[in-house]
């Protein structure tokens, strides 16, 4: 049985099988600790099993399709995980250049449909600390709205964050939602969490990506959300990405609409700090043409 309350030393020497020569920066989670022949490793501890399992799923999804790299999974088991420490350095254009190839040709990858968790991921998985349900459905806008907008509306609205009349534009979009959308696109294997945050630029000039919500979803919304709070080079990363696989007509107008379900996210977690870039966010995608 696993001791929840061992500490990130203890869970690095036991998930990697190696001895541990020390602990870097302050504790928490997740934890830098070294290991013997000073390799330096990443220990976080999930608030539930299936954070565990929908993290490390995640991971080794997105790595599967050969595009983006991801820190390698080095052990986990309910509760904790362990993975490689990624050195950071400073973005540079080219790395940009080089990570907007890779996230269009990850997008590319694919996924069984929109709303299908990682294989051996959880259909009830998390985004941050906030609920997030995998149920695979092959209709974008339908899907959009019942799994990725209205459950955070409601639960907003439900908690007193959003008022009824706050609520009502976010719910026009969701009624438009098949005309909003623009043209079909096939599931794209989505990141899924794609803030700057978790965009790691490596000091090997390449970039790695963690902390995903990975599953099938409108490839649209990954570029949204790396657009939400600011991301540097971005019109190199986005240059990149037109070069692989060049975003639908109108693509720009829609962002909106795909930054509904992060913002609504930001909502429920964090307040009505997030009301005013939501119901902007409604507001732009009503009036997208």
């Amino acid at each position: 049985m696993v001791d929840r309350d061992e500490d990130p030393v203890q869970v690095a020497a036991r998930l990697t099988g190696r001895g541990v020569t020390g602990v870097r920066g302050p504790s928490g989670s997740p934890t830098e600790v070294t290991l013997n022949g000073g390799t330096v490793v990443m220990v976080k501890r999930g608030d539930a099993p299936r954070v565990v399992r929908a993290e490390v799923a995640g991971l080794r999804w997105l790595a599967a399709a050969g595009a983006v790299r991801v820190p390698e999974v080095l052990g986990h088991d309910e509760h904790w995980m362990v993975t490689e420490r990624v050195p950071t350095g400073r973005p540079g254009p080219e790395a940009a250049l080089c990570f907007g190839r890779a996230l269009a040709a990850l997008h590319a990858a694919g996924a069984p449909a929109f709303g299908a968790p990682p294989p051996g991921g959880p259909q009830d998985a998390y985004i941050g600390r906030a609920p997030m349900r995998n149920a695979p459905d092959g209709d974008w806008p339908r899907w959009y709205a019942e799994h990725r907008v209205l459950p955070y509306l409601r639960a907003a609205v439900d908690a007193g964050t959003l008022g009824a009349d706050e609520a009502a534009p976010v719910e026009r979009v969701c009624e438009r939602l098949p005309e909003l959308a623009g043209p079909p696109e096939p599931p794209a294997r989505l990141h899924g969490d794609l803030w700057n945050g978790n965009v790691l630029w490596g000091a090997d000039g390449e970039v790695r990506l963690i902390d995903p919500a990975a599953h099938g979803g409108h490839r649209e919304t990954d570029l949204a959300m790396l657009q939400l709070f600011g991301c540097p080079q971005l019109e190199r990363v986005l240059a990149g990405y037109r070069e692989v696989s060049p975003p639908a007509d109108g693509w720009r107008q829609r962002v909106g609409l795909h930054r509904l379900f992060p913002l609504l996210v930001h909502v429920v977690l964090f307040g009505r700090g997030y009301v005013d870039r939501t119901l902007a966010a409604a507001r732009d995608a009503l009036a997208a043409r």
